[in-house]
């Protein structure tokens, strides 16, 4: 089996799909038929695909039935896509419009360097300013946001306007300068330059700022190394472009096949149709409804940016809406079992979209499948296990509350870094054995260990679950046809393997420059193993999100091996962090994008070139206001900075780099550690895979949606924004996805299919701009809130204060073992 590359294709003219069905009446019943085996092999396990679907393929094998088959195979694989969410949200055909514009690409550089710029600035401001808490890690899972950050809906919505704007402007003629002939407005504006500016803003920070500038402060800030522009420039651009690299090369099995559908692709598709075409919706199709969906977006988002007022501002209480802990805010049980911030949350109740899409985002966006295999995994663990583990004072559960980010000493404080750390900032294991070993509540040492099982059952899933599609993609690579719309791609000139290849090479070796280079104590060994990371594990996981919408996080393994490898390095740790999680999280998010282009028949030559400007340009950009920020603004990243610019990213990475690069993890998960019996969840994750995928293969008829339909990556990392996320924001979220994604889907359908994605994204529309408004309008202007009990009162319980402790300790005395690795 041989990796090649492709060769240029030749363009082919692409007829409609409304007229592709003549195609299958010159095939013969027997081809049809042997394209419906395949198929059937390649889906009988995909949870996406409707059961009926699979059923009517059945049905046309088991008979023989040749005219049933062509009748099947045109529906499924010739006129559209074989998933009905794909069918509603994406067009079947092409509409030759220009994409690769001057107007694209100066609306899109325009906005990516404001929105770098914002982004980067308020990463370094702690909105709440709070500075008390001291985390031992970023969340493993996705990366961290700060409050106000302009997201990739914002931008969407913000260029439509501009674009319109430019129209009114520019004239639509023809212009030549030295030759060179270009048009400033070649028609209306138009779905595919709006993807163009959408996919720069996404390259350049849709994960909210650049990640290595976290690495870079705390190197800089707090432990004094400054390694100069070259250096910072150097890492941050590998950091980005080796991603890409990386997602290009993966687009035979990310991108180009059906099944990939990347279910948040389908909200920016609706969006896009919705913006830039106002026709009414046929009340055949949505159970009735006629509203077009602009109008009900524009209904919508008005809704939401005007409700998000009274959570955000005027009744904060309605966001933790916990009315049984304001009836009894002293009582220690009552905190820990319905408590929705440090507690158990057992009566879910809120009336703010932040608490039910801040961490896990929309859940209107997954399918049911995914909400079910991640609110199952927060029942099993985060309550029932967790309770049995709290309530029985293991891991001296009794000194700390349910859930906490932080990690604790053995008087139950704060963990102060600063006690295990000598006058150079260097680990002093003299002092921490002097001081305490390190204590994480229930909840968060949990999280570690479903991490462990989350890592090792991706890779066992998709090794049974999509292995033979692995290897068939690879052999096959653009020549696989699913559906309609990767031979509607076919018609462009693509961007070459030997492009992402080469961009992958130079990222690799500019990277070895930047450990070896400078004095980072980043040994080039350490390096390969790190790229390894991100080599075995994007496709996996890339996989699991592309199906579900829901990434697993690399963090927390990354953490453990650099660790284990190089203990006693800190800013190694860190930079092993960068490349080997980053990597793979900026790889899923190019993916994505590229996904994206091709839903809407962008071609891919202007795909690669403007996420790879945008990408650098960003880091450009990001790294410059980072440089300006810690130049000009007074005291900043200080405690006690007046304007709370504390650089709270930079202070979690540099004491995550405290623990797992000086403590390590042998001292917390290993030999006679407190946490070493989580080590077994590797195991567990392992195995539990193996039993599903043999439970569906031989599943009765009756039971059989419901086996194939259990993912353990998802039941074990699904939930893995805990913390800071808690068990009631996952089960807030997880009722809002059962109402609209199984209740509405089952009983509207067709309103489903017309209006669910658009009501996601006006939900997190209306939100984003009332929360930007709200923060410079209100907070930044230090006005004051209404003073009444729904804003102030309603916070003062034990969950809300985290003082929902059994035990406290008497002053002098101390808890836990008496010696300790």
């Amino acid at each position: 089996m041989v990796f090649t590359f492709r060769k240029h294709p030749v363009s082919e003219e692409i007829t409609p799909a409304s007229i592709s069905s003549s195609e299958a009446v010159e095939a013969t019943g027997a081809d049809a038929l042997n394209t419906l085996k395949h198929f059937e092999e390649r889906h009988k396990l995909d949870p996406n695909l409707p059961l009926q679907e699979l059923n009517d393929v059945d049905t046309a094998l088991a008979t023989g039935n040749v005219e049933k088959g062509v009748e099947i195979e045109t529906a499924l694989l010739e006129e559209n896509s074989p998933y009905p969410e794909v069918r509603a949200a994406v067009r079947n055909y092409d509409v030759d419009m220009p994409a690769n514009t001057i107007r694209a690409w100066v609306i899109g550089l325009i906005l990516c360097t404001v929105g770098s710029a914002v982004n980067m600035l308020f990463s370094l401001r702690n909105p709440t300013g709070d500075k008390s808490s001291v985390f031992i890690s970023s969340p493993p899972g996705l990366r961290r946001q700060c409050l106000i950050s302009i997201t990739t809906y914002v931008i969407q919505l913000v260029s439509y306007p501009l674009g319109l704007l430019w129209d009114m402007i520019f004239p639509d003629r023809q212009f030549s300068i030295l030759g060179v002939k270009f048009n400033l407005k070649p028609g209306k504006f138009n779905f595919k330059e709006h993807v163009i500016i959408v996919v720069m803003s996404n390259a350049a920070y849709g994960g909210g700022f650049l990640y290595a500038t976290d690495v870079l402060i705390a190197q800089q800030v707090f432990y004094k190394q400054h390694f100069g522009w070259g250096f910072q420039l150097l890492f941050g651009i590998t950091t980005l472009c080796t991603g890409y690299g990386l997602a290009g090369l993966g687009r035979r099995f990310l991108v180009w096949p059906a099944a990939m559908i990347w279910p948040s692709d389908l909200v920016n598709a609706s969006l896009f149709y919705a913006l830039h075409d106002h026709s009414p919706t046929d009340p055949a199709n949505a159970n009735g409804w006629r509203i077009s969906r602009y109008r009900w977006f524009l209904y919508v988002l008005g809704g939401g940016f005007v409700w998000y007022w009274f959570p955000g501002w005027i009744f904060q209480g309605l966001s933790y809406f916990t009315f049984i802990c304001w009836a009894a805010p002293k009582s220690v049980v009552v905190n820990k079992l319905f408590g929705g911030l440090h507690g158990y949350g057992l009566l879910p109740t809120t009336l703010d979209w932040t608490v039910v899409s801040g961490y896990a985002l929309s859940p209107l966006i997954p399918p049911f499948h995914a909400v079910a295999n991640t609110v199952a995994g927060v029942v099993v663990f985060f309550l029932i296990v967790s309770m049995g583990l709290h309530f029985s004072g293991k891991w001296y559960a009794d000194y700390f509350v349910v859930q906490s980010s932080s990690a604790f000493d053995n008087t139950g404080a704060v963990y102060d870094v600063s006690k295990i750390l000598n006058e150079d900032l260097i680990f002093d294991e003299e002092k921490y054995h002097s001081y305490s070993p390190l204590f994480l509540s229930t909840q968060f040492a949990l999280c570690y260990g479903l991490s462990f099982a989350a890592a090792a059952a991706v890779i066992v899933h998709v090794a049974l679950y999509h292995g033979k599609q692995v290897i068939s993609q690879f052999k096959l690579a653009r020549k696989q046809a699913d559906d309609v719309h990767m031979r509607l791609m076919r018609k462009y000139h693509d961007a070459e393997d030997w492009w992402y290849l080469a961009l992958f090479i130079i990222m690799i070796g500019l990277s070895f420059v930047v450990c070896c280079v400078w004095p980072t104590g980043f040994p080039p060994w350490a390096y390969v193993v790190c790229i390894l990371i991100p080599l075995v594990w994007t496709i996996p996981i890339g996989i699991i999100q592309a199906i579900t919408n829901i990434q697993l996080g690399l963090n927390v393994l990354t953490e453990f091996i650099i660790g284990y490898m190089l203990p006693g390095h800190p800013l190694a740790m860190m930079m092993f962090k960068n490349y080997g999680y980053i990597c793979m999280s900026q790889a899923l998010y190019f993916s994505q994008d590229l996904k994206l282009g091709h839903y809407m028949k962008v071609p891919p030559r202007a795909m690669f070139w403007s996420q790879l400007v945008a990408s650098i340009w960003s880091a450009i950009v990001q790294i410059a206001v980072m440089n300006w920020a810690l130049g000009t603004i007074p005291n900043i990243c200080a405690d006690d900075q007046p304007d709370n610019y504390t650089c709270p990213n930079g202070r979690v990475f540099y004491t995550a780099s405290v623990i797992w690069g000086a403590i390590g993890p042998a001292r917390m998960f290993s030999g006679g550690a407190i946490y070493s019996s989580l080590q077994w969840f590797w195991l567990v994750g392992a195995i539990t895979p193996i039993i599903t995928w043999f439970a569906a293969r031989r599943a009765p008829k009756s039971m059989f949606n419901f086996i194939r339909s259990i993912n353990m990556p998802l039941v074990f990392g699904g939930s893995s924004m805990i913390p800071p996320a808690t068990s009631y924001t996952y089960l807030c979220w997880g009722m809002v996805g059962f109402i609209f994604n199984y209740f509405i889907k089952r009983r509207w359908n067709g309103w489903w299919l017309q209006y669910n994605y658009i009501t996601s994204a006006a939900l997190d529309c209306g939100l984003a701009i009332s929360t930007i408004i709200i923060f410079f309008t209100l907070y930044l202007t230090s006005a004051q809130l209404p003073k009444w009990y729904g804003n102030y009162d309603v916070f003062d319980t034990l969950d809300q204060t985290g003082m929902a402790i059994k035990t406290f300790v008497a002053e002098g005395e101390t808890f836990g073992p008496t010696s300790w690795p």
